[in-house]
């Protein structure tokens, strides 16, 4: 499965019904794509983003709304009620291993993911409320890999009690993309549910990883001269692969995590919604068409001026999704 690929190219050849929630920039909804399902809708909080989905995937039901509004909805397409799989990517910032995630459980808070307050720990469940409004045979959700440690382990047993009240098997995989046709270390969890009596799923993939200079494009972007980062970028050495190591070298101080150092004999690391990303190779910034490469998304996405980084930092790389969307159609819906 390239990660060079286009939009345009895309046919949706089997009969499998896909509702999509928490869609974001599309990266779940191109992976059911590229694997030949269809796409009956979806539902995405921010305007903004939603915009964009629309104008790159024209779902036939569009639902721009808080998933929590969504569910006291009365009526809604019939094709809803008979859908093969149910997609979500409950925002998921506050279970990442990265910052003082137990800090903001339970808080009310203006989160980026939809610019308005509200709590991001329960979301998971509001989209259980779904699974059960809607009853699809299948059930997909992903979420980051730090939900399988610490206290967000007590989450995870809840999540599972509720899929088992609610009539559904369900399996968890821990996966990792660069493995899956994306050229990211990425690893995320997966939650797949279904209350069809299917056989256990198996997912192993092992695809060959391809390395950041296989992918990045001729010419990345400057970084300001004179700004700090440019100043800093003379003290790494080869080793390093976070600006951290610099700051620790020079300064004694912990700082710069969120500037990653990209080899070209290396997979990138897992794309974030913010942050730098610097090119060792020529020690420029990763291009708008690097972040779209590494996450695999296609050459003719319209980001309709949202930042790219961004977008691709929020989405499931559709390479991943398509390669266990078309496990799925092999194992359980052919």
């Amino acid at each position: 499965m390239d990660w060079r690929w286009y939009l345009k190219d895309i046919k949706q050849d089997k009969p499998v019904k896909v509702l999509t929630t928490f869609s974001c920039g599309g990266g779940s909804t191109m992976g059911y794509k590229k694997a030949g399902f269809e796409i009956v809708g979806n539902v995405e909080i921010d305007p903004a983003i939603n915009r964009m989905y629309v104008t790159n995937h024209h779902p036939p039901h569009n639902f721009c709304m808080d998933l929590r509004d969504f569910n006291q909805l009365g009526e809604l397409p019939s094709k809803f009620y008979e859908l093969d799989i149910l997609d979500g990517s409950p925002p998921c910032s506050t279970f990442s291993t990265v910052g003082k995630r137990e800090k903001f459980w339970g808080i009310e808070k203006r989160f980026k993911e939809g610019q308005k307050k509200q709590t991001l720990d329960d979301l998971f469940f509001v989209f259980l409320d779904t699974v059960e409004k809607l009853r699809p045979k299948i059930v997909i959700a992903e979420n980051v890999a730090g939900l399988l440690y610490g206290n967000a382990r007590g989450y995870v047993r809840e999540i599972l009690a509720r899929f088992k009240e609610l009539g559904y098997e369900v399996q968890l995989f821990k996966l990792n993309a660069a493995f899956m046709d994306v050229p990211q270390k990425r690893e995320r969890v997966f939650f797949i549910a279904n209350r069809c009596g299917y056989p256990a799923l198996k997912l192993n993939f092992n695809h060959t990883p391809a390395i950041f200079g296989k992918v990045r494009t001729a010419e990345g972007k400057e970084i300001a001269p004179g700004s700090k980062l440019a100043m800093r970028m003379k003290y790494v050495k080869p080793g390093d692969r976070l600006l951290k190591s610099v700051m620790i070298r020079m300064y004694g101080e912990k700082s710069n995590y969120g500037t990653i150092l990209v080899p070209d004999s290396y997979i990138c690391n897992t794309i974030t919604s913010s942050g730098s990303f610097v090119r060792l190779a020529d020690k420029m910034l990763f291009s708008d068409n690097d972040f779209i490469n590494v996450q695999s998304f296609p050459q003719d996405y319209n980001f309709c001026g949202n930042s790219v980084q961004y977008v691709c930092g929020m989405s499931v790389p559709p390479n991943m999704m398509a390669n266990i969307a078309g496990e799925i159609w092999r194992q359980w819906l052919a």
